[in-house]
């Protein structure tokens, strides 16, 4: 009886997975039947390992036996050791040390104007006078009385070499020479600020005041002297490149107003750091044959602050970073005749940047071959071809 029903159970069974096999999914999910939809899924579950199967096989094969299959295209270039010259961008202003407002010594009416505007003068000559006031009168008079005491101290020395006459005669006749000529002197002294002199060689940029006006000492400006000949830029310069700013430096400036470039050098650095904005001036030499350069003139500044003569250079485009922090960029490794090769991903280090170009530290070895149109796209150990037209 076991027998009857065992064989029963069975032929309900296969019964039932010869249905299952002709029946759709949607038709097993109506019947509501656990076990036949368990079985209806096993046997979907079975097709499709044996669907994968037979899609790698072929897959394999055509690998094989398909000599035009689809890699990536990319673009290469080698890397070469190179001069790296960092530039250090400021902006400063044109000054001249000769560039002087002249103010009066003495107080009085100005008599003479002896210069005009545009004119250029030389180191001490006489660009105005002052009235004196009476001072070379009195001059004259303090003249006439030195004379004569200096005739009377002669006078009383010879007496006194030849023991005739007391000591302190003589001493008086001294003391009153010289007090006499110290008289003379200072007035002369008085008078020569009477007259303004150049104090440098340059050019009168402005007159200011008019022949005839009366002036202040030192209040009263008179006119401006210019020299271009002597022209430098001050800058400020942050204090992290104190070691790297020094004399000596090349600096590339240029005066956008003027659509000019000059290649020059810092001729001072500054030792003093501002506690207010942390930095330290220089001061930059600027030729001016021409005379086109004016002072205040604003001027870009390009100082050489790091030189490596084997650097190996590539463009920032190109560097990815992953989750990491870690900066990398792919080479071509095995590349073969036809130009197919393995994409390989270097961890690489980075210093200064310049442009659009940045340093490579560590990573990189020179003669590395870098992908570089194509970059963002590949992956690591990704078959690749490179297309270079050279």
């Amino acid at each position: 009886m076991k027998h009857i029903i065992s064989i029963v159970s069975i032929t309900l069974l296969l019964t039932a997975c010869g249905q299952n096999k002709t029946q759709t999914v949607a038709d097993v999910i109506a019947t509501d039947n656990l076990q036949t939809i368990r079985l209806k899924r096993n046997e979907i579950v079975a097709q499709q390992q044996e669907i994968t199967e037979k899609l790698k096989q072929l897959d394999a094969k055509i690998a094989v036996l398909d000599t035009q299959k689809k890699v990536p295209l990319i673009t290469t270039f080698k890397v070469k050791q190179k001069i790296f010259t960092h530039f250090l961008e400021l902006q400063g202003n044109v000054s001249t040390k000769n560039n002087l407002v002249i103010f009066p010594e003495y107080s009085g009416i100005l008599t003479r104007l002896y210069v005009k505007e545009g004119q250029k003068v030389i180191k001490g000559q006489t660009l105005a006078k002052i009235d004196d006031g009476g001072m070379s009168q009195q001059l004259a008079q303090v003249q006439i009385q030195a004379n004569l005491a200096k005739t009377t101290f002669e006078r009383q020395e010879r007496l006194w070499q030849q023991k005739i006459g007391s000591e302190i005669q003589y001493l008086q006749a001294k003391s009153n020479y010289e007090a006499q000529a110290e008289a003379v002197n200072q007035i002369k002294q008085q008078i020569g600020k009477t007259i303004v002199r150049a104090p440098f060689s340059g050019t009168i940029d402005d007159v200011i005041t008019e022949q005839g006006s009366v002036v202040g000492a030192g209040q009263s400006q008179l006119m401006r002297i210019v020299n271009l000949d002597d022209m430098y830029i001050e800058t400020d310069v942050p204090e992290r490149y104190i070691t790297d700013v020094i004399k000596g430096k090349s600096v590339e400036v240029e005066f956008p107003v003027l659509g000019k470039t000059l290649q020059t050098k810092i001729r001072q650095a500054g030792n003093f750091i501002n506690p207010a904005n942390r930095t330290f001036k220089v001061e930059i030499a600027v030729p001016n044959k021409d005379k086109t350069i004016k002072p205040n003139l604003t001027a870009r500044l390009k100082i050489n602050d790091y030189t490596n003569n084997e650097a190996i250079l590539i463009k920032q485009s190109i560097i990815s970073e992953n989750a990491n922090g870690e900066q990398y960029v792919y080479i071509v490794n095995d590349k073969k005749e036809n130009g197919q090769g393995v994409a390989k991903r270097v961890i690489i280090e980075t210093g200064k940047t310049q442009g659009d170009v940045i340093e490579v530290l560590k990573g990189l070895e020179n003669g590395a071959e870098i992908i570089e149109e194509g970059a963002r796209s590949v992956k690591d150990e990704q078959t690749v071809k490179v297309t270079n037209k050279n």
